[in-house]
């Protein structure tokens, strides 16, 4: 056992396209918007002087072109994991956030406790996306003890994520900003678990 905390780099994509911002995209596989491309590029000197000790990454297209800049400077070779593509929002997929009360009756904001609830209709059920990000992120512990590692997805997985390490309701996550192109970085200590950075944009201060 190492006697070195597991650093954990949750990274959100870039920005995507934008007819799909404001929008529940969860399974359409979206590309990244020019903005989000630029995010991209800028991410990847910070990226680089990080130097994880590995990468895991959803295999959908805008985290994809979220990585591709880091990978053309060298990136470490990304271990892609379906289990951290975004949950499936079943009838809410595709409509924006303006349209979702008008045609199902239901507050937009309240996303995280509808999905707990299984309250979306059609939507992917709570307890398996639970249990798919949960199993993979246990799995990356498991492997990565005492280790950085940079873990590039969406914005659901990355609250869902948070809820089991923090042992929170998925809804309590509401309450934290995770912004396109952010860093959230974690600290996992036996029997301990600090959030160290929230919502760090690098691609602001990055040349």
């Amino acid at each position: 056992m190492s006697d070195q905390p597991t650093r954990l780099y949750f990274i959100r994509h870039a920005e995507v396209a934008t007819p799909f911002q404001r929008v529940f995209a969860g399974r359409l596989d979206i590309p990244l918007s020019d903005h989000g491309h630029q995010q991209a590029r800028s991410m990847t000197s910070w990226l680089t002087r990080l130097s994880p000790h590995a990468v895991y990454a959803s295999p959908m297209l805008r985290v994809q072109q979220t990585l591709q800049p880091w990978l053309q400077r060298g990136a470490p070779k990304p271990v892609l994991c379906s289990e951290l593509r975004e949950v499936d929002f079943g009838d809410w997929t595709g409509v924006s956030w303006d349209e979702v009360e008008p045609r199902f009756g239901q507050n937009p904001w309240h996303w995280l406790r509808l999905l707990e609830q299984n309250a979306i209709p059609r939507a992917e059920p709570f307890e398996a996306f639970r249990q798919r990000v949960g199993s993979c992120l246990h799995r990356i512990l498991a492997e990565q003890v005492g280790r950085s590692v940079v873990i590039l997805g969406h914005g659901g997985v990355i609250r869902m994520a948070l809820a089991d390490l923090c042992q929170w309701p998925l809804a309590a996550t509401a309450a934290l900003a995770i912004d396109y192109a952010s860093v959230t970085r974690v600290r996992v200590d036996p029997g301990r678990v600090e959030i160290e950075l929230l919502n760090y944009l690098p691609w602001l201060n990055s040349s």
